[in-house]
């Protein structure tokens, strides 16, 4: 069988489903559309792909993205903390980054040794200063691009599978993901309103 476009293969199983009530089974190598398989069965992953896009720069019902309420702060902005007892927004968004990285690392199978209580886990802002700003919200954006490449070619099925040798699957990190960055996005929300209460940002 010759590869065909995934819309070409589509046309031709509607047209046979509507005229005989026959129903084909397509491998994903015979899918072939932008370079990616076409997988059948991803309708959840798909919903995570979304979600997680959406939080990053989306459309979300509560209108606050990461994009919203980072990308025009300065770094001055970036690494101040409107009281002491508050985290800045560079720290914030490293801790995410942080953890980000081990929802990876956990994807592909391998170890990831970030803990509560690992000094990566919320470094100072005279640590993030020496990254930058600019550095730091790149790596920030690029960690959930690297994040979505991993999962959008995976089967629904990947979302069952165990981490290593836990009763964790592979839904309960990416769904953890999800919350994750939405508590931290309310925590920056915080963060910038008590910025704003100080004058440091307009």
């Amino acid at each position: 069988m010759n590869v065909c476009s995934y819309e070409k293969l589509f046309l031709i199983r509607r047209n046979h489903f509507n005229k005989r009530m026959i129903f084909f089974i397509f491998t994903p190598r015979q899918f072939r559309y932008k370079s990616k398989p076409f997988i059948m069965n991803n309708v959840l992953i798909k919903n995570l792909v979304k979600q997680l896009q959406d939080v990053q720069d989306g459309d979300l019902w509560l209108d606050e993205t990461f994009a919203k309420k980072i990308d025009l702060l300065t770094e001055e902005q970036a690494f101040t903390r409107p009281i002491p007892e508050v985290h800045s927004v560079a720290e914030i968004i490293s801790h995410l980054l942080e953890w980000r990285k081990g929802c990876i690392l956990k994807l592909q199978g391998q170890k990831s040794l970030l803990t509560v209580e690992s000094p990566e886990d919320w470094k100072s802002n005279d640590e993030l200063k020496k990254i930058g700003w600019k550095k730091l919200k790149e790596d920030f954006y690029a960690s959930q691009y690297h994040l979505i490449r991993l999962i959008e070619v995976k089967d629904d099925s990947f979302l069952t599978q165990k981490y290593l040798d836990t009763r964790d699957t592979f839904q309960y990190f990416l769904e953890g993901m999800i919350h994750h960055d939405l508590y931290h996005l309310g925590q920056i929300g915080i963060t910038v309103k008590l910025l704003k209460v100080k004058q440091l940002v307009k």
